[in-house]
């Protein structure tokens, strides 16, 4: 499996990986925004991408901003899909219940991760194979103290 894959771009900036072996290479704004506290905002980054077919994107949050500033992505994250041309836009969201957050063009506002992707197909079954898990759903692992056995999760 090759280790990067051309991704055709357009546009003003390129996203950068900051340090060798990053996942994400940041995305920047191409516009002045200011996002007041508990509100949200769609940035344009002013850069377009072609994916090759078997790749899809995702726009994620930089850490930096989410815990220095409350920001985060409202669809996180966000898809893009092979086929799109349009311009990447970022819905940023301000949780900071006092301060305003002010972007420039230029400053890092996300997160773009480039990767493998495969077409699955659908197949109608009358029901599901069992599994360890079953059908316990969010929680069911816990969140203190607990650990995997073979026989299931103890506290």
């Amino acid at each position: 499996m090759p280790d990067s894959a051309d991704v055709l771009i357009t546009g003003g900036h390129l996203p950068v990986y900051a340090h060798p072996g990053d996942a994400g290479a940041d995305l920047v704004s191409a516009e002045r925004v200011v996002i007041a506290p508990g509100e949200r905002a769609t940035v344009g980054t002013g850069t377009a991408i072609a994916l090759p077919d078997g790749y899809a994107a995702f726009v994620m949050p930089r850490s930096g901003l989410a815990a220095r500033h409350g920001i985060t992505i409202v669809n996180a994250p966000g898809t893009v899909d092979a086929g799109y041309r349009g311009e990447i836009r970022v819905t940023l969201l301000n949780t900071d219940r006092a301060e305003a957050f002010e972007i420039e063009p230029g400053d890092r506002i996300a997160q773009l991760v480039v990767q493998r992707v495969v077409r699955a197909r659908f197949v109608p079954v009358e029901a599901l194979p069992g599994s360890h898990r079953g059908e316990q759903g969010f929680g069911s692992t816990g969140y203190r103290g607990a650990t995997a056995t073979s026989e299931g999760v103890t506290a």
